[in-house]
Formats: C-alpha cells, sequence, structure tokens
C-alpha cells in the first residue's frame, strides 16, 4: 500500500477528469488523514459534476477499504506463529537490497529492479508508517 495518491483509483478518476486535487496531492502517501482531506476537496470542487463527485466518493471508499485490508493482511500475518509469515516482508526487503548493491558493483543494468526496490521500501517503510499510526 505504498502506492502514492495519483495512482489510487480515486487519483486516476480525478485526473482523467479534469480536477485539480491530484496536481496538488498526486505525490502525497494515502493515509486516512489525507483521504478524508481529499473527501473534503472532492466535495468543494465546482470543475466536477456532481455525477463525478459520487464516482469519486465511491473510489475513494474503495481505496480505504483497500488499504484497512491490507493492513488487516500484514496483522495476521504478524500475529501468527509462522515464522515465514512473519519474516516474509523483511527477508524481501534484504534481498533486494542485497541484489541492487550487487548489481552496481557489478555493473549491471538497474533499472527492473530499481522500481522493485521502490516498490518494496516504500510498502515496507510506508505500510509500517501506517500501521503505526492507527494504534
Amino acid at each position: 500500500m505504498a502506492k502514492k495518491f495519483k495512482d489510487t483509483k480515486v487519483g486516476k478518476f480525478l485526473l482523467n477528469n479534469g480536477s485539480g486535487i491530484v496536481n496538488t496531492l498526486g505525490d502525497a502517501l494515502p493515509s486516512n488523514g489525507v483521504l478524508g482531506i481529499v473527501k473534503g476537496l472532492i466535495d468543494k470542487d465546482e470543475s466536477l459534476p456532481q455525477e463525478d463527485k459520487e464516482k469519486a466518493l465511491k473510489l475513494l471508499e474503495m481505496d480505504m477499504i483497500e488499504m484497512q485490508e491490507v493492513t488487516k493482511r500484514w496483522e495476521a500475518d504478524l500475529n501468527s506463529d509462522n515464522k515465514l509469515s512473519k519474516n516474509i516482508r523483511p527477508l524481501t526487503l534484504m534481498f533486494f537490497s542485497v541484489a541492487y548493491v550487487v548489481g552496481w558493483y557489478l555493473d549491471y543494468s538497474l533499472e527492473n529492479i530499481t522500481g522493485l526496490l521502490s516498490l518494496i521500501v516504500g510498502a515496507y517503510f510506508g505500510g509500517r508508517s501506517y500501521e503505526k499510526t492507527r494504534k
């Protein structure tokens, strides 16, 4: 869940429908606080027709539910007795970090692994930040 606001369902919808909200918050990491602000901005956005506002609010609700479900899944992993499910995210982060460093030293093209590593780091640290703010 560490995608930026512009990559969420509601962010893509607003961007395609000419709303300026995405230009303001596009790179922000969505959290309940940011999505709450977005809800207020959608309500006040005069450039969106009422029908588009309703669609955007439904998509916003879907994004919020998606974030909550990911958090529940990660909490279930942490509470399980299986050591692999508790450690899979840190192990994945370590593996891709080591692969990136080795590839850098061996002068490989790192375009593919850079994107994956960015996604993993964002999900791991962004997700952990989100989990901590919920407690």
